[in-house]
């Protein structure tokens, strides 16, 4: 059993033992893609764990029992189910090979991202991003660990059980992979789209940013800056900046914690031009090494590196085309590509 996978050695491919977000972590570093290092607690880890709760009492058949429009049913099966995956012990070996990654990636006690990374997120006709579980800033081995349990246990949250059986997923090829990977302790940080989100327009990239921690753009906490490029000529024909009230920072004693911007740099544009035509270089150089649009969440670290932290195929417009619907000519009107990405709520 291989508990532990290192983001040099797998890819898009081993998406069955790493889930949608180690896959394409690993195939972004494997790209020559500057991606911050990590590994992955792989299913057979969880296959193990889960092992151990079917020998108690099911797990995997109460999921594929449950009636997806009954909440009530589905909020006690969840408060069930995530209870047995915290207090349940976890097989040794697992345990420990987890820690042994642990201690290579943080040697001095760096802080870790884990998140979760199930088998059947960031498909091409399908997203479950922002039904399992994220933490960020995490101090410390046994708080990872904990946070891995919690990974596991999201799994089995209302909305991600619901989604599964609505969308006649079988449960029994469902499991979840956990990704630890370095922070960063990002200057600014986003998302870009490599295809109009909401016009379908392939031929412009649309970047958002904010100052701080990503995760306040992705929330929707933060209006971020919001900037469209022209994909082949870099052009920026739009240009929209927005007023940054709060950002998200390390808390000291781990996780994140929101705190004011200054005057001083609240109105004040989160990316220069170079740095976003920097993005847009790399949002091509993914878009073509996978033959697709993207979304895709970026950093930018203190020293102005631009590090990727994840890249998913981009689904509506691309399920749209699978349904042979017309895809709109290019807008006229730029602002058309930046209004209201966001108006659909969270991610992760």
């Amino acid at each position: 059993m291989n508990a532990v996978a290192w983001f040099k050695d797998v890819g898009i491919a081993d998406r069955p033992t790493v889930g949608g977000k180690g896959g394409s972590l690993g195939e972004l570093t494997q790209a020559g893609i500057a991606v911050p290092p990590g590994f992955v607690v792989t299913t057979a880890g969880f296959e193990r764990f889960l092992a151990a709760l079917e020998a108690s009492a099911p797990v995997r058949a109460r999921v594929a029992a449950l009636d997806p429009n009954d909440l009530g049913a589905a909020t006690s099966l969840s408060e069930d189910l995530r209870r047995r995956v915290i207090e349940e012990p976890m097989p040794a070996e697992v345990e420990q090979a987890i820690r042994a990654a642990h201690a290579a990636l943080s040697p001095g006690g760096e802080p870790v991202a884990v998140r979760s990374s199930a088998t059947t997120e960031d498909a091409e006709d399908a997203s479950f991003a922002g039904l399992q579980d994220t933490f960020l800033w995490v101090l410390g081995a046994d708080e990872m660990v904990a946070r891995v349990r919690e990974c596991w246990g999201s799994l089995y949250s209302v909305e991600s059980m619901t989604y599964r059986l609505k969308h006649a997923i079988p449960e029994d090829g469902v499991a979840m992979a956990v990704v630890v990977q370095r922070m960063v302790d990002a200057r600014c940080a986003g998302v870009m789209f490599t295809r109009s989100p909401l016009t379908g327009d392939k031929s412009v990239i649309a970047i958002e940013g904010a100052w701080g921690l990503g995760s306040a753009v992705v929330s929707g906490e933060v209006t971020p800056d919001r900037w469209v490029l022209g994909k082949i000529t870099g052009e920026i024909s739009v240009r929209d900046i927005s007023d940054k009230h709060a950002r998200q920072v390390p808390a000291p004693e781990g996780g994140i914690v929101e705190v004011a911007n200054e005057d001083a740099i609240r109105s004040q544009p989160c990316l220069t031009d170079p740095q976003l035509l920097a993005l847009r270089e790399v949002g091509r150089r993914i878009e073509r090494h996978y033959g697709k649009a993207q979304d895709i969440e970026w950093a930018l670290d203190q020293d102005g590196n631009v590090l990727l932290l994840q890249a998913r195929p981009e689904t509506v417009w691309a399920m749209k085309d699978a349904e042979a619907k017309p895809i709109a000519a290019p807008q006229g009107n730029p602002l058309n590509h930046v209004m209201g990405i966001f108006a659909g709520g969270a991610r992760k």
